[in-house]
């Protein structure tokens, strides 16, 4: 009594959710948290091409389809805690499912067969409207409000026929490079336990690497789909602001207009993710979106003119220098690329430091307070996050005191302490010219050098411990922040894992910036050996199909963005490092038995996993 009587609305709205979270998944049959069946694990192998075609033939069902990613998502759960609803019975409700090929009204079947993702399991990520279910964004004060609707994407995927059947954990507020929220907890990487999943869409990464999806829907800021991806080792895509539908997709700085909040979608394989695109813009989102470009699917052809593609190494990124594991992978690609012909140059951008600076301003033009407002009494974020709340909150003129003490020990904090504090309309219009003369610099540069892409990091490093985030420090998101700010597209493919042999520091290795020695402090290729690495593709505004494209020419080498991914097989995986679908904490055994399920072309040219 004397507990409950001293608890906090925070408290008592967290332990309700996670009960409540636990009650839905504690209420699922048994079978749930068994193994797959040989049936369900040639189902799960399936491509997303091959499940719409196996469903719309009706070779399959979705109810199987969905049985298969039940008991992957409970397992992804128990491993890494990536789940805050569950909604596997109303994904199989929607008149596209219900009304299709194995319903007995003809009619009904007739009006679906179109229905370009009919099948697909998609999570989405906490900060997406789905009616009926609380979009908490991590925050306490959101918990037990239903929303009255859906948001743009998910009205299109439902209209399609996809299996809108999970959400997915995000930190609070959405600020910081961990996963964990007092609402929901951590969220774990699923290769390695004590490790991060990255954030924001931490969550939905660490789901789909475990194979609970085969689309995650998430939101990119300044890279948070891009360094989950890395992290976890799956693929993504942020498009430019206005590709995707986003409506409905909110944030914890709702109204920013400087850098735009980006729906973006993760998959667990590069097929997947390139039809997923290509299917969701078929489906004209502007109908669904006010804020979508009318822009159809444009299918391009790179090596039309016959000529070899020009990719620009990009290693520089702020205070924090690439890490060997990293710059190892970004290697690797660069090896292949000038195999097959191409030319891979060193491109040094316009000014980095005063892009991050740009974007940093407009970023917390605020100085915090609309995160600060939406927190809960006694609700807290990370540290990492709590420190630069911190930060903004200090007296401008104290801060310039601190400012004049740095500038010579440590000049890239001396720069924050100066620059960030709220802005007044005046200084925020400022800001946004010299975003756009920025972008201008930008656009001359990779003119004038005549790139097709960049190649880069999406992270200095690979994911880090628990909690170590407040060492690692935001500012390290330096690779991806400054895509958004110039509003790119901007791809993440995996290429590697962390080798405890190959990715230690030199014996001379030195750090200028004390901010770069704090965060160098959390890197142990020991402990982080195993984990994954990924390598980031940009291209200019509006050129996801150029991202995208990898369907290659008959006796063709690989030249595309995409294609590279394949070129990463020309060295052997280690056999202990393995995908996170096949780690010990999600494996199954297959059953002696095989339940009867649709034996059509589609499943009979499936070999077993």
């Amino acid at each position: 009594m004397f507990s409950s009587f001293f608890s906090s609305p925070h408290k008592e709205a967290c332990v309700r959710k996670q009960v409540e979270r636990q009650a839905t998944l504690d209420a699922l049959s048994p079978d749930c948290s068994t193994p797959l069946s040989l049936s369900e694990r040639k189902i799960h192998a399936l491509s997303l091409s091959q499940l719409v075609a196996g469903c719309k033939a009706g070779e399959i069902n979705p109810a199987d389809v969905m049985a298969a990613y039940t008991k992957k998502a409970v397992a992804a759960q128990a491993a890494t805690n990536c789940l805050t609803d569950l909604m596997f019975d109303e994904a199989l409700r929607i008149p596209a499912v219900a009304n299709g090929p194995h319903n007995t009204d003809l009619d009904a079947f007739d009006s679906v067969r179109d229905r370009s993702l009919l099948g697909v399991p998609v999570s989405i990520k906490d900060t997406v409207d789905f009616a009926g279910h609380d979009t908490t964004i991590g925050f306490s004060r959101n918990t037990n409000n239903p929303v009255s609707s859906s948001s743009a994407i998910v009205r299109l995927l439902q209209d399609n026929g996809a299996l809108v059947h999970a959400k997915t954990t995000v930190p609070t507020g959405l600020l910081g490079l961990e996963t964990s929220s007092e609402v929901f907890g951590r969220t774990s990487n699923p290769y390695k336990a004590t490790h991060t999943a990255g954030a924001s869409t931490g969550g939905g990464a660490a789901l789909v690497a475990c194979g609970g999806s085969k689309i995650e829907i998430g939101s990119d800021l300044a890279g948070s789909v891009r360094i989950p991806a890395h992290f976890c080792g799956i693929w993504s895509l942020k498009g430019s602001v206005g590709r995707f539908p986003s409506w409905g997709n909110h944030s914890s700085m709702e109204g920013l207009e400087g850098i735009q909040l980006v729906t973006s979608p993760m998959a667990s394989s590069l097929e997947d993710l390139d039809e997923f695109w290509k299917r969701v813009v078929m489906a004209k989102p502007w109908e669904y979106d006010h804020t979508c470009h009318p822009i159809p699917w444009r299918d391009v052809d790179l090596r039309e003119d016959g000529r070899k593609l020009k990719w620009g190494i990009m290693l520089e990124g702020g205070a924090v220098p690439i890490t060997p594991a990293c710059k190892r992978a970004l290697s690797m690609v660069a090896a292949a690329l000038r195999k097959q012909g191409h030319e891979v140059v060193e491109f040094v951008p316009p000014n980095m430091e005063r892009g991050l600076n740009i974007a940093y301003q407009l970023l917390f033009s605020d100085g915090g307070e609309q995160i600060r407002s939406l927190l809960s009494l006694n609700e807290n974020v990370s540290k990492a996050s709590s420190s630069v709340l911190d930060l903004l909150s200090l007296p401008k003129s104290f801060k310039q005191f601190l400012a004049y003490l740095t500038r010579k020990s440590d000049p890239a904090s001396a720069t924050l302490l100066r620059i960030m504090h709220p802005k007044t309309v005046t200084e925020l219009r400022t800001l946004t010219a010299q975003r756009e003369t920025y972008r201008a610099e930008w656009h001359e540069s990779w003119r004038e050098k005549g790139l097709d892409f960049v190649l880069t990091v999406p992270h200095p490093f690979p994911a880090f411990r628990h909690g170590e985030s407040e060492k690692v420090n935001l500012m390290t998101a330096a690779f991806t922040t400054i895509f958004s700010l110039l509003d790119y597209t901007a791809g993440v493919i995996p290429v590697t894992f962390v080798n405890k042999e190959l990715d230690c520091l030199p014996a001379d290795f030195k750090v200028d910036s004390p901010l770069g020695t704090l965060a160098y402090s959390v890197y142990d290729v020991n402990d982080m050996h195993g984990l994954p690495l990924g390598v980031q593709i940009v291209g200019r505004r509006l050129e996801e199909e150029r991202v995208l494209e990898d369907e290659p020419h008959a006796g063709s080498a690989p030249t595309t963005p995409t294609q590279l991914i394949r070129l990463r097989m020309q060295v052997e995986k280690p056999a202990s490092l393995c995908h996170a679908k096949d780690i010990g904490m999600v494996t199954e055994q297959v059953r002696d038995e095989e339940p009867g399920v649709g034996q059509g072309q589609v499943m009979a040219s499936i070999p077993m996993p």
